[in-house]
């Protein structure tokens, strides 16, 4: 079935359904998650669906010691399978010899964002080759993911799906108290530099 078909079918189910069904599909499916703000969401629903579904974690380097914490408690919490993909340059290293972050304007950031964002992200999925990528993206988060559905694929014929897409924060906020989830709002992601601002992972072909 094609993207266009189950966007058609799916558009009024909720992300509980579309997570199973996604779930169900032929070939290896991969949770992608930054550990950010109502991240646990995505990563519960998954998790009631499939234990032990594959999480897959970029983790950039420059997350504050709260998100870190946080992300312990989730992993804990729902007793997550997660594989971390580091960048091969530490955070350390980048400030102290390397320049620091680059200013989003800079032609620099281009060359940042590669190294502490895509190139490990483009490894875990080079080392798992899924089928089927979940990803907590929603429509109201930037102008360009307004452009987006439920369900895209990509070049390489990966099934991307966002069971949130259509969710408000409002949604997801009182979804983490019904069900007394782990949250944590001071993320902090040096690729992006604006909070609407597009850090590539969502618009390049990977």
């Amino acid at each position: 079935m094609t993207p266009a078909a189950l966007n058609s079918e799916f558009a009024s189910q909720s992300p509980q359904a579309i997570i199973r069904h996604a779930l169900s599909l032929p070939g290896k499916a991969v949770v992608t998650t930054h550990f950010g703000p109502l991240e646990a969401v995505i990563l519960h629903m998954a998790a009631e669906a499939k234990p032990g579904v594959q999480v897959i974690w970029v983790d950039h380097g420059y997350n504050t010691k709260a998100t870190y914490r946080c992300a312990e408690q989730i992993i804990a919490r729902l007793r997550l399978n997660v594989d971390v993909f580091a960048p091969r340059i530490t955070a350390a290293r980048q400030e102290a010899a390397l320049g620091g972050i680059p200013a989003y304007t800079e032609a620099a950031h281009k060359e940042f964002t590669e190294n502490f964002k895509l190139e490990p992200f483009r490894r875990a999925m080079s080392a798992h080759r899924p089928a089927i990528w979940l990803t907590a993206l929603r429509k109201e988060q930037t102008t360009f993911r307004q452009s987006l559905d439920v369900f895209t694929q990509d070049d390489k014929g990966v099934l991307k799906v966002a069971p949130l897409f259509h969710w408000s924060e409002a949604q997801l906020r009182a979804y983490l108290t019904a069900h007394d989830l782990p949250n944590e709002d001071s993320y902090y992601d040096p690729t992006k530099a604006l909070e609407n601002r597009e850090c590539g992972l969502h618009t390049s072909t990977l």
